[in-house]
């Protein structure tokens, strides 16, 4: 299954948004931001691919001033940020 990290540049935003997917019966994580990415607090919120449609109207609706974007794993297993 392709996962994907909800990547904030705030510990509490991150945590704050993995707890409205949970309620809204989405399974995710905290995790380390990649290095390679060179953005965020640390930690993103990963969720399978499927999830993404639920994730994404999650941070529309609340907003979340310091979402930077969505990542993906490429080919060579690095991850790329899509703002």
């Amino acid at each position: 299954m392709t996962e994907i990290l909800a990547v904030f540049r705030s510990k509490v935003q991150a945590s704050d948004c993995k707890a409205k997917l949970a309620a809204r019966g989405v399974k995710s994580r905290l995790v380390s931001t990649p290095a390679e990415l060179k953005t965020g607090c640390g930690l993103s919120v990963k969720i399978p691919a499927a999830a993404y449609p639920a994730a994404r109207d999650v941070i529309i609706k609340v907003g979340y001033t310091t979402f930077c974007g969505f990542a993906r794993a490429g080919q060579s297993g690095r991850y790329y940020l899509n703002r």
